[in-house]
C-alpha cells in the first residue's frame, strides 16, 4: 500500500501528472541531484574560467539532459493528447534558451523545474505517509489459538473470522475482534484520537492497530484483515484525497485555459515587436521565453491539493474522517449546525428510573408488557426498557405481529390483545389521553426525561386505555456544554436541536447544554423541513445524526456528520464526516481546521497569482531573466507547500486559530 500511495502522490503533483518513476530510466531523485550537480559544476568552471572553453557548455548540456528526462517525456505525452501543459511550457522555454545561446539559463530552468516537481511530490507524499504509517501499527502476524490451546503465529491475511487470537501485553491488536477472556487497558489513539486508554473486558470490542496495555487478552476475530476498521479508515482517506475540492476544480479548469493562452501571448511577444517595430529577434524571443517560464502555474496548481491532503490527514489522525476535499471545504464554511438529541447531546444510554402503573396493573406487569413489545426494536429507548426488565428479573412471552410506527412507537399483540407503546403524540392520536394522564406526563417531561406510554390499542369492542407510563432518563454528555461553546467560538452562528422526543424534554436538555433552538416531536420529514429552513438562512448547514435514522436529513445537509462511527460500517458510509469517538468537541475541532484549511488555500492561490502577475509585467518590460523567472516560480511553489504543510502540525485544539473565517 505504501507504493500505491507514493505513486498516487506523484500523479497529483503539478508537473508530474504525466510521468512518474516508471517513465524514466533512473529514479527522480537521482536525476534531480545529477542535474543540480552538473549545473553547479558548469557555473563554477564558467566563473573560474579554467579548463577548455567548451567544458562549462558540456556540463550545462548534461544538466539539461538529466533534468529533461523528467520533463520531455511528459511534454511529448501531453502533445500526443493534443494538450498544452506545464511540461510543454518548460520544454519550449529550455529549447529556446539554447537556441538563443543561453545554455546556462536553459539548464537552470530545467533543474529548478524538476526540483519544484520533486518538492510537490514529496509534500503530498508526506501527508499521505502520515496515514500510511498507521499500517505499521498493525502486526503482520497474529497468535492464533489451535484446538489444543497452543498459540501459533499466522499471517494476519490468513486468519479466519471466528478464530481466537492471543494479544500479549504491550503488543498491537492485529485484527478487529471481541474480547472473550482477560482484562486490559487499550490505547485507541491511532483510531479515535483518544489520549486515555480504554478499559477492555470480555464482551468489549477491540480494533486492529490499537495497542494493548498491561493485561493479556484473548480475542475472537470478527473481521478479516482487509475489512478491519483501520483498513477502512486508510482506504477512506485515500479515496477522499482523490476527490477534488471546488477550489481545486476551479484552478484545474483555469489552468487548462490559461496554459494555451500563455503560448499564444508568448508567440505574439516573440513575433510582433520584430515584425511591426523592428525589434531585435533575439531580445524579444528571450522575453517570450521568460514569459513562458514565469507563466508556469506550478504554485497555483499545487496550492489546493497539498492543503486539502494535509487537512484531511491532520483530522484523520485525531479520529475525524472527512470524505474528500469538497466536504472539507464545506466543513470550513459551516454557519449553522443541527444536532439530534439521543446519542449526540445525551449519552445515548437511557435508563428507566421510574414506572407508573395505572388502574389494577402492577409495575412489574407494565414492565413485562413493555419489554415484550420493545424486545423487537433496536431504538435506544426500547433497549432501555428491555434492560430495565432484565435488571429486575422480569420475564415475558414474546409478542407477535410487531409493527414499528415511525416517530411514534410500536404496536404488537400480547396475550391475544393488541397493545401499543409509544410517545405522548401517539397517545393523543389514539384518543386515550385524560387530564390526569396529561398532568403526569407533563411532570415527567418537565424533568427533562423522555417517556414511553403503554396501553391497549383501541379496536373493535375495546375503547383502549393507558396501562402505565415509563419514565426514561438520558443524561447529558459531560463535554456537551463545553462543546457547544467551542462550536460558537469556531464561528457557528446557530446550533439547533432536532428530536423526535417530546418538546418539554427537548427544551430541558437544550437549556442544560446551551443550545440556541430546540424542536421536539419531529418526524423525519419535519427534520428535513428544518434543515431546508436553516440552509435558506445560513447556506452551509451541518447535521449530526446516527447515520441511519437521520439518513434523509444527513443527506440534505451541506455536511452529514455521524457520531461514534468506530466499528460502524453504516455510519462511515452514510455520512460526509464521521467521528470515530463519541466526542462533540471533535466537531468544533474539525470546523476550526476546515476554516484554517480554507484560509491557507485562499492565501496560497492569491499569493501564487500575485507572484505571477508581478513577474509577467517584468517579463513584458524586459526587467527580469530566465534565472529570476524560474527562481520565483520555484520559490513560490516551495512557500505554498510549506504553508500547506503547517496543517499537519496544527494543535488539536485550535482556539488561537478559530477566528479566521473564509
Amino acid at each position: 500500500m505504501k507504493t500505491d500511495s507514493h505513486d498516487k502522490s506523484e500523479s497529483k503533483s503539478c508537473g508530474s501528472c504525466e510521468h512518474g518513476h516508471d517513465d524514466t530510466p533512473l529514479p527522480r531523485n537521482t536525476l534531480v541531484i545529477a542535474s543540480g550537480s552538473l549545473l553547479g559544476s558548469g557555473m563554477l568552471l564558467q566563473w573560474l574560467k579554467t579548463g577548455p572553453v567548451l567544458l562549462p557548455t558540456i556540463f550545462f548540456g548534461l544538466a539539461t539532459l538529466a533534468g529533461g528526462l523528467l520533463v520531455v517525456p511528459a511534454a511529448w505525452g501531453a502533445l500526443k493528447k493534443l494538450r498544452l501543459d506545464m511540461n510543454v511550457l518548460m520544454t519550449v522555454a529550455v529549447s529556446g534558451a539554447w537556441l538563443v545561446g543561453e545554455g546556462a539559463e536553459g539548464a537552470a530552468v530545467v533543474f529548478l523545474f524538476a526540483l519544484s516537481e520533486l518538492l510537490e511530490s514529496w509534500s503530498v507524499g508526506r501527508a499521505r505517509r502520515a496515514i500510511a504509517a498507521l499500517l505499521k501499527l498493525t502486526p503482520q502476524t497474529a497468535l492464533v489459538k489451535g484446538a489444543d490451546g497452543v498459540a501459533k503465529e499466522v499471517p494476519v491475511a490468513d486468519v479466519a473470522v471466528g478464530a481466537e487470537i492471543s494479544v500479549r501485553s504491550g503488543s498491537s491488536v492485529p485484527l478487529d475482534g471481541e474480547v472473550i477472556a482477560g482484562e486490559s487497558a487499550v490505547n485507541q489513539a491511532p483510531i479515535t484520537g483518544e489520549s486515555v486508554p480504554v478499559e477492555k473486558k470480555p464482551g468489549d470490542t477491540v480494533f486492529a492497530g490499537t495497542i494493548n496495555g498491561e493485561g493479556s487478552l484473548t480475542v475472537r476475530v470478527t473481521k478479516a484483515a482487509s475489512d478491519s476498521t483501520l483498513a477502512r479508515i486508510i482506504k477512506l482517506v485515500e479515496e477522499a484525497e482523490e476527490q477534488k475540492a471546488p477550489t481545486q476544480r476551479f484552478v484545474d479548469k483555469f489552468a487548462t485555459i490559461y496554459t494555451p493562452a500563455v503560448f499564444v501571448v508568448a508567440l505574439l511577444v516573440a513575433m510582433l515587436p520584430p515584425l511591426l517595430m523592428g525589434g531585435a529577434w533575439s531580445e524579444w524571443t528571450y522575453r517570450a521565453l521568460v514569459l513562458l517560464v514565469i507563466a508556469c502555474p506550478c504554485a497555483l496548481v499545487i496550492a489546493t491539493p497539498v492543503s486539502i491532503v494535509s487537512g484531511l490527514t491532520a483530522l484523520a489522525r485525531r479520529g475525524v474522517l472527512i470524505k474528500g476535499g469538497a466536504h472539507l471545504e464545506a466543513v470550513g464554511k459551516l454557519r449553522a449546525l443541527a444536532v439530534d438529541k439521543t446519542g449526540t447531546i445525551t449519552q445515548g444510554r437511557p435508563q428507566v428510573p421510574g414506572v407508573i402503573a395505572l388502574g389494577d396493573m402492577t409495575e412489574d406487569e407494565v414492565l413485562r408488557r413493555a419489554a415484550a413489545i420493545d424486545a423487537h426494536s433496536e431504538h435506544p429507548l426500547a433497549k432501555a426498557v428491555v434492560s430495565a426488565a432484565h435488571a429486575k428479573g422480569t420475564t415475558w412471552v414474546e409478542s407477535t405481529q410487531y409493527q414499528s410506527i415511525t416517530g411514534r412507537g410500536a404496536t404488537a399483540i400480547i396475550d391475544g390483545h393488541p397493545h401499543f407503546i409509544g410517545n405522548h403524540k401517539m397517545a393523543h392520536e389514539l384518543g386515550i389521553c385524560s387530564p390526569e394522564i396529561e398532568a403526569r406526563l407533563t411532570e415527567i417531561e418537565n424533568q427533562g426525561q423522555s417517556l414511553a406510554i403503554l396501553g391497549h390499542t383501541p379496536h373493535e369492542g375495546c375503547e383502549g386505555k393507558i396501562l402505565g407510563i415509563l419514565a426514561i432518563g438520558d443524561t447529558l454528555r459531560p463535554e456537551a456544554a463545553n462543546a457547544l461553546t467551542l462550536l460558537h467560538d469556531a464561528g457557528l452562528e446557530k446550533v439547533v436541536m432536532l428530536s423526535g422526543d417530546n418538546q418539554r424534554t427537548v427544551d430541558a436538555i437544550a437549556r442544560q447544554a446551551g443550545i440556541d433552538e430546540a424542536y421536539g416531536d419531529l418526524m423525519p420529514a419535519q427534520k428535513i423541513e428544518h434543515i431546508r429552513r436553516l440552509m435558506a438562512e445560513h447556506h452551509f448547514v451541518g447535521m449530526i445524526g446516527d447515520g441511519v435514522n437521520d439518513a434523509p436529513a444527513l443527506a440534505l445537509a451541506s455536511v452529514g456528520i455521524a457520531m461514534g462511527a468506530i466499528g460502524s460500517d453504516t455510519a462511515i458510509e452514510t455520512a460526509d464526516m464521521a467521528l470515530m469517538q463519541d466526542d462533540l468537541t471533535r466537531v468544533a475541532e474539525a470546523i476550526a481546521l476546515g476554516r484554517r484549511t480554507l484560509s491557507i488555500i485562499q492565501f496560497n492561490v492569491a499569493f501564487a497569482l500575485v507572484v505571477k502577475a508581478v513577474f509577467l509585467i517584468l517579463a513584458f518590460t524586459g526587467h527580469t531573466s530566465l534565472w529570476l523567472a524560474i527562481l520565483a516560480d520555484t520559490g513560490a511553489t516551495l512557500l505554498v507547500i510549506l504553508n500547506a504543510l503547517r496543517l499537519l502540525g496544527t494543535s488539536p485544539f485550535l482556539k488561537l486559530e478559530i477566528g479566521s473565517k473564509p
